[in-house]
């Protein structure tokens, strides 16, 4: 008896390991199905709700930064260790690394989910990466952003953001 339950101990720590590395892919929704997570029946979580869409909508996925006035403060505080607070230079970020299209009507990003609380909007996108432990196969996980309203346009921004590294170099 006490043999089997040796073995069986193994057998169970190896179970519990795979199940650890095993993986539900992220899934997201677009369009009309993603535009509507982005409303509130609370007034003022609606109207933060709004603008984190346009947010996303406008000026992240079709990269329409002359609307930016309209959707973020002069201050806006940044909190991504590659762009620099203030709306000028997210602007300015953004415009040198990205040409505008044509504003789609509904969004086109997958949304997991948008929640938000008191001045607060997060918005959840699934991610897909290439598997550092075989490139031939690829991995889901979340990204975030969440930002913080004043007075209808954000204010302040976080997100899951690392220093990007620079570029190879040439030989």
């Amino acid at each position: 008896m006490k043999t089997q339950f040796r073995l069986l101990i193994p057998l169970a720590t190896l179970f519990v390991c795979v199940s650890a590395v095993a993986q539900e892919p992220v899934v997201g929704v677009a369009g009309a199905e993603a535009d509507a997570l982005f409303t509130s029946k609370n007034p003022q979580l609606n109207t933060n709700k709004q603008a984190a869409y346009h947010i996303m909508k406008d000026l992240l996925e079709a990269n329409h930064w002359e609307l930016a006035d309209k959707w973020l403060t002069a201050e806006y505080h940044q909190h991504n260790p590659n762009v620099a607070s203030g709306r000028d230079p997210v602007v300015k970020f953004f415009e040198s690394i990205r040409k505008p299209t044509p504003i789609p009507e509904h969004l086109g990003t997958k949304i997991v989910a948008v929640v938000a609380e008191g001045d607060l909007v997060i918005v959840v996108t699934p991610r897909e990466f290439t598997d550092p432990r075989d490139p031939s196969k690829k991995y889901s996980t979340s990204w975030f952003d969440m930002w913080r309203f004043k007075d209808g346009k954000a204010d302040e921004h976080w997100d899951g953001a690392t220093i990007t590294p620079p570029p190879p170099k040439s030989n």
